[in-house]
C-alpha cells in the first residue's frame, strides 16, 4: 500500500495576498521569496499564499489546500481510483517532481508530490 511519507507544503488563500506574506514576514519572520512563500526543512517543506481567485484549489472554492509528499505518484494515485477516490487526470512534471492532485470525501481537494530523484 502506498503511504504519504510527509507534509509538501501548506497553502491558502488571501484577499491580499502581498499584505498577509509582508505580515508573515514581519510578525512571524517567515522569508517569503520572490514567488510569493517560503522553504522549510531545507526546502522539502512549502508554505505559500495565493490570490483568492485562484482555480489552484479546484472549484470547491475551500481556502486551504495541504500538498503531501509521496515516493511514487502513479502508484498512489491509482490505489487512490481503485477505491473511488475522485482523481484529476491531470498530472503536471517540473523540475520540482511531479504533481497529482485528489478531492477528500468532503470536498476538499489535495496535492500530491513526488519529489524529483536527487
Amino acid at each position: 500500500m502506498e503511504r504519504v511519507v510527509g507534509i509538501g507544503g501548506v497553502f491558502f488563500r488571501a484577499t491580499d495576498p502581498e499584505a498577509l506574506r509582508a505580515w508573515y514576514a514581519e510578525h512571524l519572520g517567515i522569508d517569503v521569496q520572490d514567488w510569493g512563500g517560503a522553504g522549510f526543512d531545507g526546502g522539502t517543506t512549502v508554505w505559500s499564499i495565493f490570490a483568492s481567485d485562484t482555480e489552484y484549489f479546484g472549484p470547491s472554492g475551500q481556502q486551504s489546500m495541504v500538498n503531501y509528499r509521496v515516493t511514487d505518484l502513479d502508484a498512489m494515485l491509482a490505489q487512490l481510483r481503485e477505491a473511488g477516490v475522485p482523481v484529476d487526470e491531470k498530472v503536471d512534471e517540473s523540475e520540482f517532481g511531479r504533481f497529482g492532485w485528489a478531492t477528500d470525501p468532503e470536498g476538499n481537494r489535495f496535492e500530491l508530490w513526488q519529489p524529483p530523484p536527487d
